[in-house]
């Protein structure tokens, strides 16, 4: 189930939220956890009780961690409780890479190949597994102290609205409001605010957009144009940053309502003046986890050699590439990103301090986009063959799209671009505030109300409702 689907919008969402609003403060925990359950249940019926099972064990696996003096016992039991999160990874989301590019070597050396039977992708995984290895980490650096309800740590694992795709919350930001959260009316108006604005841009720009996208990658590459090829790129791109930052805005949106303040996980990403500062922009909570869980104890930048900094930070996006995907594509394209991060402390940064602001966001978004290509196209083949087709040739005529496909091309262009104004920022930062004026509210809630009619008009109209995160 997703926050964009009619069974959620129509049935689940309006009977929670009257349930969850009319019983008293010791039972919205409860009426929570059942309810998110219930949402997990629903996509993947089939593995909740490993889910349960699995997060049982590692409560106790790290309640018993606590209570140890000896440090060696101590790191023993975090040790077995990181085996734990990463084995569940390592099975679930790549075993069949693993086990599928081995008996791709095996028939290059003219070797019968493994039989195997492949394994099914639990939804929501690289996040839940993520979020277990946060509370094992917080409670081991005595960062927080470990919950004492099992339900609690559950709650916490399984909260619905960002069970699916995040944010990734650590558990120390969270902790306090599993038990202690306070709902206002302000909240949930705000909530609903945000939700809102999330939904019609997964709704009204992304699925829109993606119309256009999926024709243009699903023609043979060798007859693209170089137009139509730089168009689908553009498109993919502005596509999938309005349907994941659309799907997190919802996520937070919901959670607010609920009385839980989750971090931000987009903020205007291709405003972004290099790589660096791209990913201090987008898919935030990913990029804090990799830099507080990975990248920092790998000795981060207190190194004492470049070449210790740029493996590190070579590793760390290699890492990242491979956990938005159980595919080689994913890993050249962490590469990709990888490998420009480094540029830029080579010399990229020293020479974009020459140049104008606009003319690094245009290059910067230049290199995201043509990223994309690794990030979209799953055979590195084809992937070749589309990044060879970007070049100008006189072979095929360019596709022609009708006015409604630049019509939103325009429109995301826009939304994406304006952070650069500081007008446009100051309206944004008015719009995400926590206390709005009754003026203000009015307007919101007017404006609210339209996008989630429109909304709810296009997903009624058309069948096409994907969610590239949905994979994750």
């Amino acid at each position: 189930m997703v926050f964009s689907s009619s069974y959620f919008m129509v049935y689940f969402l309006p009977i929670f939220l009257l349930v969850y609003f009319s019983v008293g403060k010791k039972l919205k925990n409860p009426v929570l956890l059942l309810a998110s359950i219930f949402f997990f249940s629903w996509g993947a019926p089939r593995f909740i009780f490993l889910l349960l099972a699995t997060t049982a064990i590692d409560f106790y696996l790290v309640k018993w961690m606590s209570l140890q003096s000896d440090a060696r016992k101590k790191k023993r039991i975090l040790v077995a409780s990181l085996l734990l999160n990463i084995g569940l990874l390592a099975v679930f989301k790549y075993a069949n890479f693993f086990v599928e590019s081995f008996n791709e070597l095996l028939y290059q050396l003219g070797i019968e190949h493994i039989a195997w039977t492949e394994i099914v992708l639990p939804i929501g995984i690289s996040f839940f597994v993520f979020e277990s290895i946060t509370y094992a980490m917080d409670v081991y650096r005595g960062d927080q102290k470990p919950l004492d309800n099992f339900f609690n740590y559950l709650l916490y694992i399984l909260l619905f609205p960002k069970l699916i795709i995040g944010p990734i919350i650590p558990y120390r930001t969270i902790a306090h409001q599993i038990t202690n959260r306070e709902e206002t009316t302000d909240n949930r108006l705000n909530g609903f605010y945000r939700f809102c604005i999330g939904l019609a841009k997964k709704v009204l720009i992304a699925n829109q957009i993606g119309l256009y996208t999926n024709i243009v990658f699903a023609m043979d590459f060798q007859e693209l144009d170089a137009f139509t090829a730089w168009l689908g790129l553009f498109a993919f791109a502005f596509q999938i940053y309005f349907d994941f930052s659309g799907y997190s805005d919802m996520a937070i949106g919901l959670a607010k309502m609920l009385g839980f303040t989750i971090p931000e996980n987009f903020n205007s990403p291709y405003i972004s003046a290099s790589i660096t500062e791209f990913w201090k922009r987008w898919h935030i909570s990913l990029g804090k986890w990799m830099r507080d869980y990975l990248y920092i104890p790998l000795g981060g930048n207190r190194v004492d050699s470049n070449k210790r900094l740029y493996f590190n930070l070579g590793l760390v996006f290699l890492l990242s590439g491979l956990w938005h995907g159980a595919s080689w594509n994913f890993v050249l394209w962490g590469i990709y990103h990888g490998a420009f991060m480094i540029l830029e402390r080579l010399f990229l940064l020293k020479f974009y301090e020459r140049v104008g602001r606009v003319f690094r966001v245009a290059l910067t978004f230049l290199v995201v986009v043509v990223g994309c290509i690794f990030f979209h196209i799953r055979e590195v083949d084809a992937a070749f063959e589309y990044f060879g087709q970007l070049f100008p040739s006189d072979a095929v005529s360019p596709v022609v799209f009708d006015g409604k496909f630049y019509f939103f091309l325009l429109i995301a262009a826009v939304l994406s671009f304006a952070g650069i104004s500081k007008k446009a920022l100051r309206w944004t930062s008015a719009l995400y505030a926590d206390k709005q004026t009754d003026a203000g509210h009015l307007i919101y809630t007017f404006v609210s109300l339209l996008l989630l009619v429109l909304s709810a008009v296009f997903l009624n109209s058309g069948e096409f409702n994907p969610f590239i995160y949905f994979q994750f």
